[in-house]
């Protein structure tokens, strides 16, 4: 079990590092629209989209590194001050309860879009530039699927924590 959930973590280190660039691309697109719109007066249409579609798989990839070092929001004012089973306790049943039931619909939801999208050609309308829709919504899966996958390694090192164990 060691073996799976080091390569779990391992794949959410490496999927963070290799989206990481994904941020210079970002930068670099937004800063020739911003320099193209206001420097040469001319817009650009493809820059928009690109830029969200970037942003948002930055999101969705980086969400397994960060519930792999348990960075995720919560309310620290008062969950720093639990003891430790409290803080675990709360993990759990927030993974096992909410987050979890809430990929889970996700990932079903978005895998029907994904399929959808591939199947018919689906082109982003929110510009007149109309990129496929395919590879975007592919990478939203593979985003939360990584995510699910490190929840759940997450929530089997609460338990063993729980009951007294080292962790796994």
């Amino acid at each position: 079990m060691r073996v799976v959930f080091s390569a779990i973590d391992l794949a959410s280190k490496w999927t963070a590092r290799l989206v990481s660039w994904l941020c210079v691309a970002l930068v670099l697109v937004l800063t020739y629209d911003v320099v193209m719109r206001y420097v040469f007066g001319g817009a650009t249409i493809w820059a928009y989209e690109t830029a969200v579609m970037l942003g948002a798989t930055i999101y969705v990839m980086g969400w397994a590194y960060i519930e792999s070092k348990r960075e995720h929001i919560r309310i620290d004012v008062l969950f720093l001050h639990l003891p430790t089973k409290a803080q675990l306790m709360i993990d759990l049943i927030g993974n096992l309860v909410f987050l979890l039931p809430l990929l889970v619909v996700m990932i079903n939801t978005s895998i029907f879009y994904m399929l959808r999208a591939w199947r018919i050609h689906e082109k982003l309308a929110e510009t007149f530039w109309y990129p496929p829709a395919g590879p975007f919504k592919t990478m939203l899966v593979i985003g939360l699927f990584l995510f699910a996958l490190q929840s759940a390694v997450q929530v089997i090192r609460s338990l063993y924590l729980l009951i007294g164990r080292k962790s796994v």
